[in-house]
């Protein structure tokens, strides 16, 4: 079955850097466009950014572009979120998606002084 781990939240003070990882399973990898999401409280889930199975084709939300960088080493069946210049309105949990229904456990991003 398709599993989806993310991992690499934390506590950063604001401008910081963060790189979350998510470990997928289940499915043919590097077949698959790779999603993050994220969902601060009291608001819904928003994409982030998005990446082609090939990884030649990324897309962003407009607020983390120029901050937000997906990339995915299809070798080793991850995807990743390389996130600099945090800000507190980043403070969410970050989700991993794919294939619109599959989504890993969520991992907290919080940017605080």
């Amino acid at each position: 079955q398709v599993q989806l781990v993310e991992s690499g939240g934390g506590l950063v003070q604001p401008g910081g850097s963060l790189r979350l990882s998510c470990a997928a399973s289940g499915f043919t990898f590097s077949n698959y466009a790779m999603s993050w999401y994220r969902q601060a409280p009291g608001k819904e889930r928003e994409l982030v950014a998005g990446i082609s199975g090939a990884g030649t084709v990324t897309n962003y939300k407009d607020s983390v572009k120029g901050r937000f960088s997906i990339f995915r080493d299809n070798r080793k069946n991850t995807v990743y979120l390389q996130m600099t210049s945090l800000k507190p309105e980043d403070t969410a949990v970050y989700y991993c998606n794919t294939q619109a229904s599959f989504w890993g456990q969520g991992t907290q991003v919080t940017v605080s002084s």
